[in-house]
């Protein structure tokens, strides 16, 4: 474990989720074998995934080609105006050291013509049109149509790359990157992604990336959320999933309780991505 801890961080604080070396093997083995039983349930070919260049596609690129071999992994990656060219760069650098095949298809003129449809009855143009959230939420559900053309198109199960962290907290676009056929890092805090990365073998620079979301013109994913995901991932950790009081999880973690409120808020207010759609009961 030596050299994946020098992968990793010193120390992480305020708590360390990592697993250990038998759980770490248990994990991958475990992951791998969810998505060949999701490929096979499905009758598909293989399985497509859309790079960002980030470490959650990272991973979950690593352990398709792990489960799956090479050839019947595709990779697609949807760069648009926002994203950073290094980005799109690494994501390129994953398929290639992968040996997939990978598409690389530009979303900003498909964004260019929702938008000017939209502009068409619009009687408040932005100046800015890549400004605003809705916009980064058409985006994901851009790209993610694209996905799955190209998926359909070869008969493959889309992978979805969200950890525990995101989609307990609501940090995905609902029928965007929340639109997959399975999510198996679902279960992963986003330090213990990190882990499985670097035994799977990705890269130091890949592992200890600034996560951004490439959807909205932010920073960092942490600077939208509000935290870095390792106060992010002990707060879920003990409030949400522990449903330990306010202020026990403050002190653990040496935040505030308001930090800890701002997280169960998020929690609650994004049930309705964890759910599918509300159906009323039968009536007769």
């Amino acid at each position: 474990m030596a050299n994946l801890h020098e992968q990793m961080q010193d120390d992480i604080e305020p708590l360390d989720l990592r697993f250990d070396a038998d759980e770490l093997e248990a994990q991958v083995y475990y992951l791998t074998e969810f998505i060949q039983d999701r490929v096979d349930a499905a009758d598909a070919d293989g399985a497509e995934i859309a790079l960002s260049g980030g470490i959650d596609s990272t991973t979950m690129a690593y352990l398709a080609v792990e489960a799956l071999g090479a050839d019947n992994v595709h990779a697609i990656t949807l760069p648009k105006a926002v994203n950073e060219d290094a980005n799109m760069s690494d994501a390129e650098r994953v398929a290639e050291a992968l040996g997939v095949e990978y598409d690389v298809i530009e979303i900003d003129p498909i964004m260019d013509q929702v938008l000017e449809l939209a502009d068409a009855e619009n009687q408040n143009k932005s100046e800015d049109r890549w400004e605003g959230r809705y916009v980064g939420n058409t985006s994901a559900r851009v790209r993610m149509t694209v996905t799955y053309l190209i998926a359909n198109r070869e008969n493959r199960i889309v992978l979805g790359t969200g950890n525990r962290a995101e989609l307990a907290t609501g940090y995905v676009t609902k029928y965007g990157d929340g639109g997959v056929d399975c999510n198996p890092l679902g279960n992963l805090y986003k330090q213990q992604v990190r882990q499985v990365a670097a035994h799977l073998g990705v890269s130091e620079e890949v592992v200890q990336k600034t996560p951004t979301g490439g959807m909205v013109d932010y920073e960092s994913d942490e600077e939208e959320l509000g935290l870095d995901y390792d106060t992010l991932d002990a707060v879920l950790a003990l409030s949400i999933d522990g449903n330990l009081p306010k202020s026990v999880v403050a002190r653990l973690t040496d935040t505030t309780v308001e930090d800890v409120s701002h997280v169960e808020t998020m929690h609650e207010k994004s049930e309705h991505k964890r759910t599918p759609p509300d159906v009323p009961e039968p009536l007769f």
